[in-house]
């Protein structure tokens, strides 16, 4: 996956975890909590990828 691609990935998943965080703390839908959680996984193991993918590019470009 594109670098790009992966952070437009996680540019969604955190507009989607900012709208469940309305639903979570304005309405009490502890479901919402949840939502969050999972969402900040997603962004969490996209991040790692990200990081990976720069390194490896970084060492493509070296010829490492």
């Amino acid at each position: 996956m594109k670098l790009s691609k992966m952070l437009d990935t996680m540019a969604t998943k955190l507009q989607e975890a900012r709208d469940e965080v309305d639903k979570f703390e304005g309405k009490g839908n502890n479901a919402a909590g949840t939502r969050i959680r999972k969402a900040m996984l997603d962004i969490k193991s996209l991040a790692s990828d990200v990081r990976s993918t720069v390194t490896d590019i970084k060492h493509e470009r070296k010829g490492v």
